[in-house]
């Protein structure tokens, strides 16, 4: 008698278990996969599709360097995180010339001699590896791009 007891809950914890592994892979399936940044592909990809001339002059080092700038520019304005970062209350606006600004000083802080053209090329790009693994959303509607985020909706009576 207890041989049946033992084997009617050994099928009864195998049927729970199946059943919820069952689900959860469902729920997994359902959901696409979060993008994932890697710096190496990354500097690779997009030294593959810079311009000739801007990667006759720049080496993968230099693409590297401008796109870690590029990536401490996204942290600074909360744009990056490694998961941890909490919620925006709204979208991020992050603009190109401003991107530039940024590379260009810290280029020149360390007397780097990139130019204009060759950081906004690389970080072109970038931008487009970005959009190719899924990792950043459509462009801004040109009057959200100038006035940032739109006001919360207020709330429901």
């Amino acid at each position: 008698m207890i041989v049946v007891y033992v084997v009617l809950a050994v099928v009864v914890v195998f049927v729970i278990a199946a059943a919820v592994v069952g689900r959860e892979a469902r729920r997994l399936d359902a959901v696409p996969p979060r993008p994932v940044f890697d710096l190496d592909e990354a500097v690779e990809w997009v030294a593959n599709h810079v311009p000739f001339e801007v990667s006759a002059v720049l080496s993968h080092g230099d693409v590297r360097r401008i796109i870690e700038w590029n990536l401490e520019f996204f942290r600074t304005k909360g744009v990056s995180g490694n998961g941890h970062s909490p919620d925006m209350d709204g979208p991020v606006v992050v603009g190109g010339a401003e991107t530039v600004d940024y590379v260009l000083a810290r280029a020149e802080q360390l007397g780097e001699p990139y130019t204009a053209p060759q950081v906004h090329a690389v970080l072109d790009a970038q931008m487009t590896y970005l959009e190719a693994i899924g990792a950043i959303g459509p462009e801004a509607p040109p009057g959200e791009a100038a006035s940032g985020p739109p006001p919360p909706p207020p709330p429901a009576p």
